[in-house]
């Protein structure tokens, strides 16, 4: 049963597409309780499969037919347990989804030639799909919620592994960071927010927003089409783009306005109650030359205080740090994998974050570097505190608690899962058709079931 636990990474990663033809001979493939899988639904998963570049095998639709079956039980039991998911969870869900889809197409055009149909009549078609599978993510969420283990589950477990097999680690550091990002003045600001307002006043004169957007817009998710986004609610956006996106009619264009991405404008497409469909250009604000030399020059004089002991690594960041997600922690950065403070060296996610901390010993700081993020862009500027350094070694319970929990917790949660399934499974009316009676995946599904 472990095999059919990935059911939901897998159903809300890919969105199912409906078959590019006008006709389809449908039939049931399976039953499960009081629902039924379509042919369809199958045909679907597997294009979508084929879409995001899958290599063609008839052997894996029962992959995905097992996995159909396992959302369908897992939503039939949220039902039973009024485990409820909102039109606007729904909305996002299919948003994104789309989203995802037109990148990947190359376009809006192409998306609805593939699928044959508007995306508006996609959507609807998705939608009674796309609500089971969030019911059924949630109700796993649910079913392992309150699942932990204690120190001696997490000794048990450790125990129970075979000692040959223990994986091998390569060197873990702990280290902390203090960031300061480049502020600019309003008037270094200027620069941008006249190019948008240059921008705007092209479209207002005649030019095709359109056209503006994809040679200038700065936004890269959106400038290759126009600068269109699909259908959002108001909770989609920033504040600030919200509050022009809902209070303009359709067609309307918005003044230029600040965010913490740049300077956008924006035309409302189309109103459709609570979302709304728009397209916008956007002008990152770049620091200038001054507001980088100020920001070295603030992080070098937090250096200086540090190494000087007039101030804590710790107290630094806690009262300076402008990054959010380090600084109420004193700077010490988190493994988001296990939650624990130690970070192999090969998951640092930057070559001159591991040049900056590879040479420090334990204790010391590092001189400031400029750091660019490769998904933003943006830039700060920033000093490491190298906390603690573990050699390559062989797993131990004293060392590796933390990752060790973890994997205890989560073979709790997969034995906890497993014996939901199994139980459900041998109380529930199944079906299947013959057809799929040879894959071994579904075997499990028809043994010794009411």
């Amino acid at each position: 049963m472990k095999k059919i636990l990935g059911i939901l990474a897998f159903l809300v990663t890919y969105s199912s597409f409906c078959l590019a033809q006008d006709k389809l001979i449908d039939r049931v493939v399976a039953t499960v309780g009081n629902s039924h899988v379509l042919q369809s639904d199958l045909e679907m998963q597997y294009n979508q499969y084929l879409a995001n570049k899958g290599t063609p095998d008839v052997k894996f639709k029962c992959y995905i037919l097992q996995q159909l079956l396992t959302s369908k039980l897992l939503a039939q039991q949220a039902v039973i347990d009024s485990v409820q998911v909102t039109d606007s969870e729904i909305d996002d869900n299919l948003n994104d989804r789309i989203r995802r889809s037109i990148q990947h197409f190359g376009g809006k055009d192409r998306l609805e030639e593939f699928l044959n149909r508007s995306i508006l009549q996609h959507k609807e078609e998705m939608r009674p799909l796309v609500a089971e599978q969030l019911k059924g993510d949630k109700m796993q969420r649910q079913l392992v919620s309150k699942i932990d283990v204690t120190p001696q589950e997490v000794k048990k477990y450790f125990l129970s592994l075979n000692p040959d097999s223990l994986p091998y680690f390569n060197t873990e550091i702990e280290y902390a960071q203090l960031v300061i990002d480049p502020v600019m003045t309003k008037e270094e600001k200027e620069q941008f927010r006249t190019k948008a307002e240059g921008y705007r006043t092209q479209i207002i004169n005649g030019s095709d927003f359109g056209t503006i957007a994809r040679l200038y817009s700065d936004d890269p998710g959106s400038a290759p089409y126009g600068g269109e986004l699909p259908f959002t609610t108001r909770e989609g956006w920033v504040k600030e783009f919200s509050a022009q996106a809902f209070k303009l009619k359709a067609g309307e264009i918005s003044p230029v306005f600040e965010s913490q991405f740049g300077f956008h404008f924006l035309q409302v497409l189309e109103r459709r109650g609570e979302e709304v469909s728009v397209r916008h250009i956007l002008v990152k604000t770049k620091p200038t030359a001054s507001a980088l030399s100020r920001a070295k020059a603030k992080i070098d004089s937090l250096y200086d205080q540090i190494v000087a002991k007039k101030i804590t690594f710790n107290q630094a960041a806690s009262f300076y740090s402008d990054d959010k997600e380090t600084k109420y922690n004193g700077g010490v950065v988190t493994n988001m994998e296990d939650r624990s403070t130690l970070i192999p060296v090969d998951h640092l996610d930057d070559v001159s974050v591991f040049n900056a901390i590879d040479p420090l010993k334990v204790n010391e700081v590092s001189k400031s570097i400029l750091y660019t993020d490769r998904q933003s862009g943006e830039s700060s500027y920033r000093i490491y505190y190298l906390k603690s350094r573990i050699p390559p070694h062989k797993a131990s319970l004293d060392q590796d608690f933390a990752k060790i929990k973890e994997a205890a917790r989560q073979d709790k949660v997969n034995r906890t899962l497993s014996e939901w399934f199994e139980t459900r499974r041998e109380t529930t009316y199944i079906d299947i058709n013959p057809e799929y009676m040879n894959c071994d995946e579904l075997k499990i599904w028809t043994k010794n079931t009411k």
